[in-house]
């Protein structure tokens, strides 16, 4: 469904050159929840962001569905493929209703039964329909990011990409929001592709897992066999003993990277 072949990225010219991808290659089947994971600072939204079309002067060949992907954004890439922001408040525009984000797209692509689409989707997502006049101020967290996963779908893509959609919300909400990623994906066959630090994360939701470092790939592995600990890179092994505890040797294993 996804597939990502030598894509590479360059910031600024000359001697200002600073490469930020390097052949980052995988393929993400249908149906399939894969994993991008490594510190901050590897490349793992960067991937997302040429997927979703907001880095265009990438390297490469990127295909959704054997589709190749251009580099501008289309209609029909938004039909195809959506993302899933980090920051649930920022993703949101602050002075427009919840009815209005989730109607716009619709009213873009001349889309029909809009009232009808909206209420179906704010009952996917568990919120009921009275929040259409609300504002993304008046909502929590978890609840904007709800709003903003109903948004992402509301074109009813192929494949969501997920930008750590849990880390900005309180550890108590992090699992509902999870377990209502999971319950969207079983019940459209949605492909996904996650970005997130946290190895337990990956662990709850993936099937499969790419670590990255520096702009690169450098395994990829089962989430079975993430979770027994049966790696081959030194820096994949450090990331599972840093999940698992904190020690001052732990720190300076990291810095060391």
């Amino acid at each position: 469904m996804i597939t990502v072949n030598h894509l590479n990225l360059t910031f600024g010219e000359g001697s200002r050159q600073n490469q930020v991808l390097h052949d980052v290659t995988f393929e993400v089947r249908p149906g399939e929840i894969y994993g991008l994971v490594g510190e901050s600072g590897s490349g793992k939204t960067t991937v997302l962001k040429c997927l979703a079309g907001l880095f265009t002067h990438w390297r490469g060949e990127l295909a959704i569905n054997n589709v190749p992907l251009e580099k501008r954004i289309s209609r029909e890439r938004c039909r195809r493929v959506q993302m899933v922001f980090q920051d649930p408040y920022g993703s949101l525009h602050p002075r427009h209703t919840i009815s209005d984000i989730l109607e716009e797209p619709l009213l873009i692509h001349g889309i029909p039964e809009r009232d009808r689409r909206v209420n179906s989707l704010l009952d996917r997502v568990g919120l009921s329909r009275t929040f259409r006049d609300r504002y993304p101020h008046q909502l929590s967290g978890g609840q904007r990011q709800r709003v903003a996963i109903a948004g992402a779908l509301i074109l009813e893509p192929q494949v969501l990409l997920l930008d750590e959609p849990t880390s900005a919300l309180d550890v108590s909400v992090q699992a509902e929001i999870l377990n209502l990623l999971a319950e969207l994906q079983k019940e459209a066959n949605l492909t996904y592709l996650m970005v997130t630090h946290d190895l337990g994360v990956i662990a709850h939701l993936c099937q499969k897992v790419a670590v990255m470092q520096y702009g690169k790939i450098l395994e990829t592995l089962t989430v079975e066999a993430l979770v027994k600990g049966d790696v081959a890179t030194a820096y994949t092994r450090m990331l599972i003993n840093g999940s698992q505890r904190y020690s001052r040797e732990m720190a300076r294993e990291v810095a060391a990277y």
